[in-house]
């Protein structure tokens, strides 16, 4: 398997390649009249990053170490001391354990969702899927949380109050809230030397700071072209009210500081990581800064079917590398009061390692009744373990929480009400959530 691909074969540049990209994720058109028609008028100074390590990471390898379990259980990795007297994570998490009292670990959620479809759809929605789906489905039937957020919070002025990267997640769509809430997705890699963004960034000759009017601009934009994808497909032509919205964007300092990323020090980019994902990171820190509610970076190959140790001895330490300076430096920025941070999957793995067949190297297979969630930031009691799973790690057993529950804290967090009923295009109430409680112990 590729480093980004999950056992039923798809990548997240697939993806893009086949359209769904755009179909889930929206243009600015779409982007921006979510921001227009947002039902708050005065958003709250909160706001989320979600890191959605799609395919599913093993809680073993990263958070809830099982130093005592068998051998064929606890796998190569040995737990290392946090700064938290009693806290230990895997040998992999060393920045990660360095900071363990600026976060908390949450060790007891689990569902019954056991495929990447369905366990995606209700970790990212709060809603079980309404039928049985397969492994590879790409579902949806219930918005996600940045499209909830999208809804409810609006954004600050000229930016779209939802982002996706570099793609959107299967599950992270509207659903019955509407297209206008689909994430903006930013597909290019920030750590490219011509990182621009589609849609925001000026034609050539539009950006050598010629003084042109607004019908001299709209004349030009009507014969711009999106990278790679054809005038045809681009869903801002045409769209009077969208030409608006997307100058407002591109003539809005603020946005568009936002997006030029090489602003930041040399130092800053390099403690995040030179690399896409790294990069990434640092982005979701700038677009918080400028006001975006919700920021999903999806990052995928986490499905570890097979050589999973070789693998996170890499994948892992990169991981913590970036979340740890991603804390950090809201931390330093006095950001981290205000900026809920989230670490998960749509499972974990299972506590027998096994070799699947046409595999020749060990692995874990999908597993969720035990998954591991790190949560810092926005009020969010520091320094704590929530939960607890079996001696071997096979199930949460002590303060045991379902995706509803981890839900209903982000709305809270972000001041959402999660009780609140929403209606579908046919006029059906809906709860955003079924169980509006949250995780006592994230509220503080």
């Amino acid at each position: 398997m590729t480093a980004h691909q999950n056992c039923e074969g798809l990548i997240r540049r697939d993806c893009l390649k086949l359209g769904l990209g755009a179909l889930m994720g929206g243009g600015l058109a779409n982007a921006l009249r979510g921001r227009a028609e947002a039902s708050s008028s005065t958003p709250r100074q909160t706001s989320c990053i979600l890191i959605w390590l799609d395919g599913g990471p093993s809680h073993f390898e990263t958070f809830d170490p099982k130093p005592t379990a068998p051998a064929e259980i606890r796998g190569e990795f040995e737990p290392i001391e946090t700064r938290v007297p009693g806290m230990f994570f895997s040998e992999n998490m060393t920045r990660l354990a360095a900071i363990s009292d600026k976060l908390t670990i949450v060790r007891s959620v689990r569902h019954n969702q056991n495929n990447h479809g369905a366990g995606n759809h209700y970790m990212m929605t709060g809603a079980p899927t309404r039928i049985p789906v397969s492994c590879g489905a790409f579902v949806s039937f219930h918005p996600s949380m940045g499209s909830v957020v999208s809804a409810e919070r609006g954004a600050a002025p000229g930016l779209p109050p939802y982002f996706s990267l570099p793609s959107a997640t299967r599950s992270g769509g509207p659903n019955f809230l509407g297209v206008r809430h689909a994430p903006f997705v930013v597909a290019d890699d920030p750590n490219g030397k011509n990182f621009r963004v589609r849609d925001v960034t000026l034609p050539r000759d539009l950006a050598e700071g010629r003084s042109l009017s607004r019908r001299d601009l709209r004349d030009r934009l009507d014969k711009m072209v999106r990278f790679e994808e054809k005038v045809a497909s681009d869903p801002v032509l045409g769209v009077d009210d969208s030409y608006r919205q997307a100058l407002s964007l591109m003539t809005s300092q603020a946005a568009l500081d936002a997006f030029e990323i090489d602003r930041e020090p040399e130092p800053t980019r390099q403690k995040y990581g030179r690399h896409g994902f790294g990069q990434r990171a640092l982005l979701a820190r700038r677009l918080v800064e400028a006001g975006v509610p919700f920021v999903t970076i999806n990052d995928g190959g986490w499905d570890h079917h097979s050589d999973i140790f070789p693998r996170f001895r890499k994948q892992g330490q990169e991981l913590d590398s970036v979340v740890a300076s991603l804390i950090e430096d809201l931390d330093e920025r006095g950001m981290l009061d205000t900026t809920l941070v989230i670490v998960m999957g749509e499972f974990g793995r299972t506590p027998a390692i096994s070799t699947l067949p046409g595999s020749k190297t060990p692995g874990r297979d999908h597993w969720s009744s035990a998954i591991s969630i790190l949560v810092a930031g926005c009020g969010t009691p520091r320094g704590q373990v929530v939960g607890a799973t079996d001696r071997a790690g096979y199930s949460a057993v002590d303060n045991v929480y379902g995706p509803e529950n981890l839900v209903s804290s982000v709305y809270r967090k972000l001041g959402i009400n999660p009780d609140k009923i929403v209606y579908t295009s046919e006029g059906r109430p809906v709860h955003l959530v079924s169980d509006p409680s949250p995780i006592r112990e994230l509220m503080g």
